[in-house]
């Protein structure tokens, strides 16, 4: 008897804890923002899924859901209410991810980043999703370059900036299972996901077409979570497959099973970087240069050195395949046979 009411009472926490769980639903078609949110009644924005989490103060985990659908974004989407834990998260995701069994390409929601720019460092800057908080996720979901001109003169850019995280002491942002693409003629997407801060974590995703996939960029040089780049595929990288900072310390940096291909330089990292890297367990094929620094001229031996970057059991011969079908699941992913399928890299967790 005692034993049954101690289960009942654990039965009777454990649903309190979810009640207290926060979801919000976003239908950009069937949706409106004046509805309560729930699935029944979704939002039709990720703007005000963002207003909402920003007010409620409550200490809870918070999943926003994004149906399938184009969500169009004229104007940033920042979330500032840092309130988030490890086990408490913020969560933006796809209703429907790539490892259930009715997935689709077609099914995930599309994110198109058209937010009037803003000046920047050489240029302008659009942002589309801010996550100004620790402890987030961000999954299934798929982001377009920019409907516009990459330049305004032979000086100065636009560059789109599908994520952007801008905190330098913030932690633990995790993009999982994300398709990043774009086209440098007409939809340029300049870098896919940059991030001040700590424990920047890329994971299962992929980069087609796109200038620069990821920068794991400043901190405010004092202690984080580790940042990783892992089973992840770039193609076609018109700058580079990934980009490192002095802020990047490599002793807490794990990139392995990652597939970087037609792309003009592997590993850019920031001029006067001093940091050294391990890589292992990667397909690096068809580029112009192995290594480069970004942010400077070119300049001496260590402009090409490769001294800095530890590699083990890296293949850097044969051709990379990719699957142009639209009907195929792994469209925009390795195609069948392609070298590097061994590695598990693409959207594809299970």
């Amino acid at each position: 008897m005692i034993k049954s009411a101690a289960l009942c009472l654990l039965l009777v926490v454990l649903n309190l804890l979810r009640v207290k769980a926060e979801q919000i639903y976003v239908n950009p078609q069937a949706g409106n923002d004046t509805n309560s949110g729930f699935k029944a009644q979704p939002l039709k924005t990720l703007a005000e899924a963002a207003r909402r989490v920003n007010q409620n103060k409550k200490q809870e985990e918070t999943t926003i859901i994004l149906s399938e659908g184009i969500y169009l974004l004229t104007q940033t989407v920042l979330f500032n209410n840092d309130k988030y834990s490890l086990n408490n998260r913020l969560i933006i995701r796809a209703e429907v991810m790539p490892d259930d069994t009715d997935w689709t390409p077609s099914k995930m929601p599309v994110v198109i980043t058209a937010v009037p720019l803003e000046p920047g460092v050489g240029g302008e800057e659009a942002k589309g999703i801010q996550p100004d908080v620790s402890h987030v996720t961000i999954e299934g979901l798929r982001f377009t370059g920019s409907p516009d001109y990459t330049y305004l003169d032979e000086n100065n850019l636009r560059r789109s900036y599908p994520i952007w995280r801008d905190g330098k002491k913030l932690d633990d942002l995790l993009v999982t299972q994300c398709l990043f693409a774009g086209n440098v003629d007409v939809l340029p997407l300049h870098v896919g996901v940059i991030a001040n801060g700590y424990g920047l974590v890329i994971d299962h995703c992929v980069f087609f077409n796109c200038k620069i996939p990821v920068v794991f960029w400043k901190n405010d040089g004092k202690a984080g979570g580790r940042s990783a780049m892992r089973y992840s595929l770039v193609y076609g990288g018109y700058f580079c497959g990934v980009w490192t900072t002095q802020g990047t310390n490599g002793d807490e940096f794990d990139f392995h099973h990652n597939v970087i291909a037609n792309t003009s330089t592997i590993w850019i990292r920031e001029k006067g970087s001093t940091r050294r890297y391990k890589a292992s367990d990667c397909v690096f094929t068809n580029y112009n240069k192995l290594v480069g620094y970004g942010s400077g001229p070119l300049s001496g031996s260590d402009a090409t050195s490769t001294d800095f970057l530890e590699m083990k059991n890296i293949q850097n011969t044969g051709a990379v395949t990719i699957e142009r079908d639209q009907s195929k699941r792994n469209y925009l992913q390795l195609a069948e046979g392609s070298i590097g399928t061994g590695l598990k890299a693409g959207l594809f967790k299970k």
